[in-house]
């Protein structure tokens, strides 16, 4: 199992967690991004640098990620693409995704979208908070005891 990180819009912070996990349970982690990223030296942390474009971090984590690895992102359709291959996805605000709940997440996320390209302002997501930090641990700690 590998874990996968939508980087480019990944907090920080939760790129902290997942350093000291990727080492405390030496799994290896992959960081996508189409900006050069400073990660600390580890044989359990990668980087990947893609070209510049839409969903193309995305895409490279859909082709390269195996069934059971995990995915971190925010990204709904990318969370699908992920259950869609037998992986698992977890956003940094400590959201799993699941097949129980991916439809929902994706039929909702989808609604949002129609209605901000009709010109209705939906505003945004709430800051990032300590509470969303804190779940985001909990979150991925409770999965990798699992594997």
């Amino acid at each position: 199992m590998q874990i996968w990180v939508d980087a480019d819009a990944c907090p920080n912070v939760i790129k902290e967690i997942l350093f000291r996990a990727a080492k405390r349970v030496a799994i290896k982690t992959i960081l996508v991004a189409n900006q050069p990223l400073q990660v600390p030296a580890s044989p359990y942390i990668d980087t990947v640098l893609v070209r510049s474009g839409f969903n193309r971090a995305d895409g490279y984590i859909v082709e390269q990620l195996q069934a059971g690895d995990l995915v971190i992102t925010a990204d709904i359709p990318l969370a699908a693409a992920a259950i869609a291959k037998g992986a698992y996805a977890l956003s940094p605000r400590g959201v799993f995704f699941d097949q129980g709940n991916i439809r929902e997440r994706l039929s909702l996320r989808n609604f949002m979208d129609e209605l901000r390209s009709g010109g209705v302002d939906t505003g945004g997501p709430p800051a990032f908070s300590q509470r969303d930090r804190e779940a985001f641990a909990n979150q991925l700690d409770r999965f990798l005891a699992k594997r």
